[in-house]
């Protein structure tokens, strides 16, 4: 094509088959799936530069071909200026209202030029121009229609298999699948058609390159999407994917219509829809899992088929402890660690798994723990301890703050019993407090760090351990330093960020400072 089109430009030139040349670009316009105005702009130029070459280079030639009837007109443009520092491309003030009165510096003069004829080089010049501007066209069309395809599914033909990653012939376009993109013991031959995800479209030098994958996870979304008419309608959402590529994947799906059950609908009659996905993921094995807004129920859900006895949720850091029978644990584990691992990736959360008997050891010596805590801190008898603990005591802190009526409601206390328990954690903390007070000035921490609101003495002998003695130093804390110093007692990222503006305050009160003196020398 390509030459059959240099071929007719060079007859053009002098003025033949102008219909024929429309013809030529209207069948390039249509094989490659671009713009007609395209092609014809590409022969402008091919024509412009041959011209050039006729003309010779340093003239600013330019060409024009009339889109209806063909007509190939060539033009020197000249600027007009004062004074005329290149006779090549710049005409005088004088010289240009010869040929148009109004004329003004700054214009373009047009000078018609008589038509070519194209010789060999020139005629190859023009087809190595059309070429590259037809093929820069072409890319950028398949750019622009595959950069809003990201996210869909495409089928197409492997048009070959390089270093184990297949070229796919999408039609308009070419794709390719990295090895990595490709299911485990998943092998194409040419001529195979296959369907995969559009995850990434880029430009690059050598045109844009498309990339799919058939391990993405939002494949097997857009699967269901194709074989469940009430996912693409959107009546079911799938809200989570998580794939072990040509082993097993969890999703999770949501209904909007709660006459409709989602599991059931994806499953399909006789789990003909799952089915039909599982073929094209070469035998995967697919949990179809009920969504839940609930973190603990879509975990439990998510967990399936192992029995869940017990979840105890930390929000915070986004983690689950999950009590499961003793004889669920390999189940709930799962071969290698398969089911655990794709039930948090699913629901996002980190995942523990303790069977009954772990938990109840575990329950059992906290319980100890606690007990021993309150025994030597409060200097009672274990009974004592052990009923702080059982009424969700865990802290010295809580029995010395807590109301005297709720500590006298717990059976077998009263109230000279409550005020006596008061009263010694009162008195352990404050002698806490003392010992961790003089412990901090041993470390050299001083007191405008003291001062500020929301550290504890245990949070100023931690900085003291860190270095961080100054305002000064603490000033200059980012807040995760901080909180990596003083994190075990409990500071959020809010609270720490609040402490480090107050140890700024003296840095913006020392810049006032400064500028009224500036201020008052200058007046």
């Amino acid at each position: 094509m390509a030459e059959r089109l240099a071929t007719q430009e060079s007859d053009t030139a002098t003025g033949f088959n102008r219909v024929e040349l429309l013809h030529v670009a209207d069948a390039v316009a249509r094989e490659k799936g671009i713009d007609r105005e395209t092609v014809i702009h590409a022969m402008e130029e091919a024509i412009q530069k041959a011209a050039r070459t006729r003309y010779g280079l340093e003239n600013d030639i330019r060409s024009e071909i009339d889109p209806k009837s063909g007509e190939i007109r060539l033009f020197r443009c000249m600027l007009v200026a004062e004074p005329v520092t290149n006779d090549a491309i710049e005409i005088s003030l004088k010289a240009a209202r010869e040929r148009n009165p109004d004329a003004q510096i700054g214009d373009i003069i047009a000078e018609n030029l008589p038509p070519i004829d194209f010789g060999r080089i020139a005629a190859q010049t023009a087809k190595q121009v059309i070429v590259q501007k037809v093929r820069e066209a072409e890319r950028e069309r398949q750019y622009e229609e595959y950069k809003n395809r990201i996210s869909e599914i495409v089928s197409g033909l492997v048009k070959r298999v390089e270093y184990g990653s297949v070229v796919v012939d999408l039609g308009r376009a070419e794709a390719v699948i990295r090895r990595d993109e490709l299911l485990p013991r998943e092998s194409f031959r040419v001529g195979d058609r296959l369907r995969a995800y559009v995850y990434d479209v880029r430009r690059e030098p050598r045109g844009p390159q498309i990339f799919l994958s058939r391990t993405h996870p939002q494949f097997m979304a857009k699967l269901f999407a194709q074989e469940v008419p009430e996912v693409y309608d959107s009546i079911i959402e799938i809200k989570a994917v998580a794939r072990d590529p040509g082993s097993r994947a969890k999703i999770g799906v949501m209904s909007n219509d709660n006459s409709l059950d989602p599991v059931g609908a994806c499953v399909g009659m006789r789990g003909s829809r799952v089915q039909a996905v599982v073929n094209e993921l070469q035998g995967e094995k697919i949990d179809i899992i009920q969504w839940s807004p609930d973190a603990a129920t879509f975990i439990v859900n998510a967990l399936a088929p192992a029995e869940v006895t017990k979840v105890v949720l930390d929000e915070d850091a986004q983690r689950i402890e999950v009590v499961v029978p003793d004889d669920q644990l390999s189940l709930a584990i799962g071969r290698r660690g398969q089911n655990v691992r794709l039930a948090s990736q699913l629901t996002g959360w980190d995942i523990d798994i303790l069977t009954e008997a772990e938990e109840s050891e575990r329950r059992q010596e906290e319980f100890r723990q606690r007990t021993q805590m309150f025994v030597d801190t409060l200097q009672v008898d274990e009974v004592i301890g052990q009923l702080l603990v059982t009424e969700g005591f865990t802290a010295v802190e809580e029995v010395a703050f807590v109301p005297i009526n709720e500590l006298s409601s717990i059976e077998g206390f009263d109230e000279n019993l409550a005020n006596e328990l008061k009263s010694r954690a009162e008195k352990y903390l404050a002698d806490r407090d003392a010992q961790l007070t003089e412990q901090r000035k041993t470390l050299g921490v001083a007191d405008e760090v003291a001062a500020i609101a929301g550290l504890t003495p245990a949070m100023l002998v931690s900085l003291g351990e860190g270095g961080i003695k100054t305002l000064d130093d603490f000033a200059g804390l980012a807040s995760d330093e901080l909180i990596e110093i003083v994190g075990k007692h409990g500071i959020g990222e809010d609270e720490a960020n609040t402490m480090i503006m107050a140890a700024r305050a003296h840095w913006f009160a020392d810049e006032d400072a400064a500028a009224a003196a500036e201020d008052a020398s200058t007046t």
